[in-house]
C-alpha cells in the first residue's frame, strides 16, 4: 500500500489545511508539520541516518553527530544516547537533554518472534563482551538490549548482527517496532495456530519500508497462537491472537488500540476473524490507518490508542475495510481465558514432537554477554540450536530430548538461571532505570534484583503467582499498571524529611484473567529502603484475608486502604 503523498491532493484540502492545524491528520490534509518531530522526519528519513553513521560519525566520533540525528533520527536503527553517570533523579526533567547525554549508546536488537539460533545468541554475546562492557539486558519486549556502545564501533557491529540474521532495524522510534510472537510458536502441544509465517512475512514487507517508516509515534504489534495469551495483546497497538472459528477453523482475533504509559488503554477487539495468510494484509491495513489518520500535532496523543478510543471499534473496522482492505472482514469469537495464571513458559514442557523445552529465568531481565556465549554452548551441548525470549523477560531453550532435560536444567542452575525458580524470581521485572535511561528518576534493576533476594528470604513458603513490576519513571515500560505490585518510580520524602528515591503503588492490575489496571491507594507510596517491609506486610495480609483460591488481584480490589498501606 503506497504512502500518502507529501502533499494534499487538492487545493480544497491545501485551503482546509490552511485554515486550522486540526491533529496533523495526513488524510485529511495536514501536512505541515506541527512539531519538531515531525519537522525532522519530513526534512529526512530515519532510515537514512545509517549511511551518515557508517560514513561520517563512526570515522569523526560522538561530537561530529547533528543533533535531529542524535536524539532523532539514530533510533530509527535501534540507537538511544545513555544517560550520563552521575546525575540524580530529581535532575531528570531539569536538564537539557544535551546534559543528560552521555557518549554512549544503548542499542537495541530486535528479536521478531523471539526467536534465536544458538549462532546467533553466541554473536550477541560476543559484541556484548566486545564493545557492551559485558551488557546484554533481555527486554519485555524480547530484544536484547545493549549499552556503552560507541559509535565509531556501529559498523563492525552492524556487519557481525547481519552476518547471522539479526537487525536493529527500527528497534526504535516513530517506526513499525519489533512483531512479538508466542516463545512456543510451531511447538507447543496446546496452540492453536502458528503464526511464525505471518511474522516473517510482516517483517519482509513493512520493516525498512519508506512507507512505513514515518509514524506519528511508535507502532507496537504481536502476533501469538497460544491459548495462554502470552503476548500481553491487550496494550498492544495491533495484535493477532489465536482462536478457533466455529466454521473457519484456526485463525487470530484482531485488536486494536492498546498501550500504557502515563494514559493506559486496554485495547479493543474489532471482532474480527483473520485466518492467517490474511494477517499481513490487515496488519499492512492498521498500520496505515496509523500514518494517515495517527494525531502528529502533540507527542503524547500520537498514539493509535487515542485514534481508536475517539472512533470507536466499529469505525475502525469501517475504515479499515472501506478504505484499505476493499473487502470486509469475518466476524468471530473472543480468545477463552487461559487456564493458567503464569503465561510465561518457564519449567519443563513437553513440544510437539515428544522433545522437551526448559524456560528459565534471569533476574529481572538482567543478563550479560559472557552469560548468553554459556546459554548458547549448553544449549548446544545438550541437542539444541533454537532458543526463544519472552515478553516477561524469560528465556527457552528448545527441542531438548528427555534424557537431557535434568542435566540442561542443572548446567542452567550453575549460571544462576533457574528452571523452578521463586513466584518473586519469576514475576519481578524491571525496566532499564536510571544507572542508563535519560527519563529515569530511579534505580530499578538492582532494586528488583535485591527484592527478590529478600523477600525469597523472609516468605519462602509463598507459592502463589505473583507479578511485581519495576519502573524508573512514569512511562510504564515494565507494564506497572497491569501488574498485581506495580511501582513507579518518583522521589518521595523519608520520615526526616528528605527526598529520597521511591515508588508510588499500583495493585491488582492483571492481563489475560479479567484485564485491567491497578488500584491506585490515595498517597500510598514507599521509600525504596522501606520496599521490602511493605511488599512483605502486603503479601502476608493477603495470605490472611484471602478467600480460597483468591486471585491477589482480585483480593487487592475488595481490600480496605488500611490492609493495602
Amino acid at each position: 500500500m503506497a504512502a500518502t503523498p507529501e502533499k494534499p491532493a487538492s487545493a480544497t484540502a491545501r485551503r482546509k489545511a490552511g485554515r486550522h492545524r486540526g491533529e496533523g491528520q495526513w488524510a485529511v490534509g495536514h501536512f505541515t508539520p506541527l512539531n519538531g518531530n515531525e519537522q525532522f522526519k519530513k526534512d529526512d528519513d530515519g532510515l537514512n541516518v545509517r549511511t551518515r553513521i557508517e560514513t561520517i560519525y563512526s570515522q569523526a566520533g560522538f561530537s561530529s553527530i547533528d543533533p535531529n540525528d542524535l536524539r532523532g533520527r539514530m533510533r530509527w536503527w535501534g540507537l538511544y544516547t545513555q544517560r550520563k553517570p552521575g546525575i540524580d533523579g530529581g535532575k531528570t526533567a531539569i536538564l537539557e537533554p544535551e546534559e543528560l547525554d552521555d557518549e554512549f549508546f544503548m542499542l537495541r536488537v530486535r528479536i521478531d518472534g523471539g526467536r534465536l539460533t544458538t549462532a546467533q545468541l553466541r554473536v550477541i554475546g560476543e559484541i556484548s563482551e566486545e564493545f557492551a562492557r559485558g551488557t546484554a539486558d533481555i527486554t519485555d519486549r524480547q530484544n536484547i538490549q545493549y549499552h556503552w556502545i560507541r559509535i565509531e564501533d556501529m559498523p563492525e557491529i552492524w556487519r557481525r548482527l547481519e552476518e547471522v540474521g539479526l537487525s536493529t532495524t527500527e528497534a526504535c522510534g516513530d517506526t513499525p517496532r519489533v512483531v512479538l510472537g508466542s516463545p512456543v510458536a510451531g511447538i507447543a502441544e496446546d496452540e492453536i495456530i502458528d503464526g511464525s509465517p505471518a511474522i516473517d512475512e510482516i517483517y519482509r514487507r513493512i520493516v525498512g519500508n519508506p512507507d512505513f517508516s514515518n509514524l506519528p509515534r511508535k507502532f507496537k504489534s504481536a502476533i501469538s497462537g497460544s491459548p495462554l495469551l502470552d503476548v500481553a495483546h491487550e496494550i498492544n497497538d495491533i495484535a493477532f491472537v489465536g482462536v478457533e472459528h466455529p466454521e473457519h477453523g484456526p485463525g487470530f482475533d484482531l485488536w486494536v488500540g492498546g498501550g500504557l504509559s502515563t494514559n493506559p488503554k486496554i485495547g479493543v477487539r474489532l471482532g474480527a476473524w483473520v485466518p492467517l495468510d490474511e494477517v499481513p494484509d490487515v496488519y499492512e491495513g492498521v498500520i496505515s490507518i496509523f500514518r494517515d489518520y495517527g494525531y502528529r500535532r502533540l507527542r503524547n496523543r500520537a498514539r493509535l490508542k487515542f485514534l481508536v478510543a475517539d472512533w470507536g471499534a466499529e469505525k475502525f473496522r469501517t475504515v479499515l475495510e472501506d478504505e484499505y482492505l476493499k473487502r470486509p472482514l469475518l466476524d468471530g469469537p473472543a480468545p477463552e481465558q487461559p487456564v493458567q495464571r503464569w503465561r510465561d513458559h518457564v519449567g519443563v514442557h513437553r513440544q510437539q514432537d515428544g522433545r522437551y523445552y526448559v524456560g528459565f529465568a534471569p533476574r529481572v531481565g538482567r543478563v550479560d554477554g559472557a552469560t548468553l556465549t554459556k546459554i548458547a554452548e549448553v544449549a548446544e551441548a545438550h541437542g539444541s540450536g533454537r532458543l526463544r525470549t519472552t515478553v516477561e523477560q524469560k528465556m527457552l531453550v528448545l527441542d531438548v530430548e528427555q534424557d537431557q532435560v535434568d542435566s540442561l536444567a542443572s548446567a542452567l542452575e550453575s549460571l544462576d538461571l533457574t528452571v523452578r525458580p521463586s513466584s518473586f524470581r519469576r514475576g519481578t521485572m524491571a525496566c532499564t532505570g536510571i544507572e542508563f535511561c535519560k527519563l529515569a528518576i530511579v534505580e530499578t534493576k538492582a532494586r528488583g534484583a535485591s527484592l527478590i533476594d529478600e523477600l525469597e528470604r523472609r516468605i519462602p513458603e509463598f507459592d502463589e503467582p505473583i507479578t511485581i513490576n519495576i519502573n524508573g519513571c512514569p512511562n510504564a515500560c515494565a507494564r506497572i499498571q497491569v501488574a498485581d505490585i506495580g511501582l513507579k518510580g518518583q522521589l518521595v520524602m523519608d520520615e526526616h524529611g528528605n527526598q529520597v528515591e521511591g515508588y508510588q503503588v499500583h495493585l491488582g492490575g492483571a492481563l489475560g484473567l479479567e484485564a485491567g489496571f491497578g488500584r491506585k491507594v490515595r498517597g500510598l507510596k514507599v521509600t525504596s529502603a522501606e520496599l521490602p517491609d511493605y511488599v512483605e506486610r502486603v503479601l502476608r495480609r493477603f495470605q490472611k484475608g484471602r478467600e480460597d483460591g483468591e486471585r491477589f488481584a482480585v483480593w487487592a480490589a475488595r481490600a480496605s486502604e488500611e490492609e493495602l498501606s
